[in-house]
């Protein structure tokens, strides 16, 4: 892989790696925080804007849809922008969006800048982990990429619950505020430590499409896209499964999100050194761990102590993760940052489909456990697609061998 297309040349001190990445991860929990905050508080915009709870909803899947459209079109019309100054335009953009959703004064406004406010949130990621895997070795890209996704994976287990609690305690648009500040901080930490690149040589639009023509992108994105599935169609009906079939209090709830949330990260931080070692290893076994938890979570729901045990490993299964993003950027050829930001969208692809396929087995009458089962499906569809990608590369590596 190109270790750094456009970077500095001189090697980084492992201080000065260290707070290239902690700026990084700041803004990664700016937005982490920023899009799952937003749940917590959604009964109070529903309330402020005067609509129903499941129309307060579609801020979330405007967001979601900023990010799957935002990520590809962002990589390739920012080709020739340097990564320094394209993660600060883009981490601008996010806190411009989030404080003007804490002002927006119609419902209708606030949807559409939550849409805008989602269009940067993938292709940071992208260029962030092209940016943090090009200061490191070849053997540590996967761990820099882990480290750089914490701020995402401790959003889930602090940033969360901390702006839920003072958006319900104060007011909803705090938590928009905050997160734009977030976003401010981040982007004076970026413009401190970021080193000063230069556009690679070449760069363009039509070099970052040539992702876009190599199969084994397509495989990877797709692995996401499934495999990822199975973490929301279980994690988006976990409340309702606790509060109705393990019997469990409500005030259990943010407990049960904050045992999700330390999953996520001990799943990226195992995760990122696993793929050190062998990144297809990595996404092959995490999938068929994947599919395990999903079946005992489908098996064990009726018991609290299983249950939050379980809701624990399904928040591990986002131990792939830097695996996947680093798997990218190996076969992306000359369009890293197209196919790297396209992970996200992916991601978001994933949670839209577990959701909708675990709403659907609900309400057909399966129960909430069945969630765990559509988990198992999806994850069986990555494996098998990870099984076409592993094959088409061992029979390319054997062609290239003989020729």
């Amino acid at each position: 892989m190109p270790a750094a297309e456009g970077a500095a040349p001189r090697p980084y001190t492992r201080f000065e790696v260290a707070l290239v990445i902690f700026a990084l991860a700041v803004g990664g929990f700016g937005i982490g925080t920023g899009e799952f905050a937003v749940m917590g508080v959604l009964p109070d915009i529903a309330s402020s804007f005067h609509v129903t709870a499941p129309q307060a909803g579609y801020v979330i899947s405007a967001y979601a849809l900023g990010v799957v459209v935002g990520a590809p079109i962002i990589a390739m019309l920012a080709a020739k922008l340097s990564r320094r100054n394209l993660l600060l335009g883009l981490m601008g953009v996010f806190a411009a969006g989030n404080i003007m959703s804490a002002f927006a004064p119609t419902f209708e406004s606030f949807t559409l800048l939550r849409f805008l406010t989602g269009l940067p949130h993938g292709a940071y990621f992208g260029v962030a982990s092209l940016v943090s895997a090009s200061l490191v070795p070849l053997n540590m890209r996967a761990r820099a990429v882990g480290w750089m996704m914490l701020g995402l994976t401790v959003a889930t287990l602090a940033g969360t619950p901390i702006m839920s609690f003072f958006g319900q305690l104060l007011n909803w648009r705090v938590v928009f505020g905050g997160v734009g500040m977030i976003g401010l901080v981040t982007v004076v930490l970026c413009a401190i430590y970021l080193p000063r690149d230069t556009v690679a040589e070449g760069a363009s639009m039509k070099r970052e499409l040539v992702a876009f023509t190599r199969p084994q992108v397509w495989l990877t994105l797709l692995i996401a896209a499934t495999g990822f599935g199975g973490m929301f169609a279980v994690f988006s009906y976990v409340a309702p499964t606790a509060l109705e079939v393990a019997m469990m209090s409500p005030a259990w709830i943010p407990v049960i999100m904050g045992i999700f949330g330390l999953g996520m990260n001990v799943g990226n931080i195992v995760g990122s050194r696993l793929a050190d070692l062998s990144i297809m290893g990595t996404i092959g076994g995490m999938l068929i761990f994947n599919m395990a938890i999903m079946l005992l979570f489908s098996l064990t729901a009726a018991n609290p102590y299983m249950l939050c045990l379980c809701v624990f490993f399904t928040g591990c299964t986002f131990a792939p993760g830097p695996a996947v993003q680093t798997r990218l950027m190996d076969v992306a050829a000359e369009g890293q940052a197209l196919a790297a930001a396209s992970m996200h969208s992916a991601f978001n692809v994933a949670n839209a489909l577990g959701a909708w396929l675990g709403g659907l087995v609900v309400t057909l009458g399966l129960g909430y456990p069945a969630t765990g089962y559509v988990g198992m499906f999806l994850g069986l569809i990555g494996l098998a697609i990870f099984a076409v990608s592993w094959r088409m590369e061992k029979t390319a590596r054997m062609m290239t061998t003989r020729g």
